[in-house]
């Protein structure tokens, strides 16, 4: 089931992506600009930028947001442990309803890292 879910938000993500530049909104445009400047290296490395953005996501409960950033988080390089800690620091921010979406955000780590990176101890 969390893999058609995650096939299914990805699908929605690229075709609602792909109406908003055919449509040629300005806004959508600036948005996407505003994340370029967001996620760039500066002071702090994009990585770290992208695991903010996880534990934001499971404090707003944003399912597409984890599915995304945990993605973006692996690509930059971070590991399981790393996305993990981002996880639990959103758990700590958002309290009971947070531990909820975490649910989620697990079903994310095992299709990017695979099922083997939720044991205790695995990766970094």
């Amino acid at each position: 089931m969390p893999d058609e879910e995650l096939s299914r938000l990805t699908r929605e993500r690229k075709k609602a992506h792909a109406r908003l530049l055919a449509m040629g909104s300005p806004v959508y445009k600036a948005f996407l600009d505003m994340e370029q400047a967001a996620y760039s290296d500066g002071a702090l490395p994009k990585q770290t930028k992208e695991l903010i953005a996880v534990g934001i996501s499971v404090v707003i409960d944003c399912r597409s947001c984890m599915q995304w950033h945990i993605e973006q988080a692996a690509a930059a390089g971070a590991g399981p442990r790393q996305v993990l800690e981002a996880v639990e620091v959103g758990i700590e921010m958002g309290g009971g309803p947070a531990t909820v979406s975490a649910r989620f955000a697990l079903d994310v780590m095992a299709d990017v890292f695979g099922p083997e990176a939720l044991r205790a101890g695995a990766g970094r």
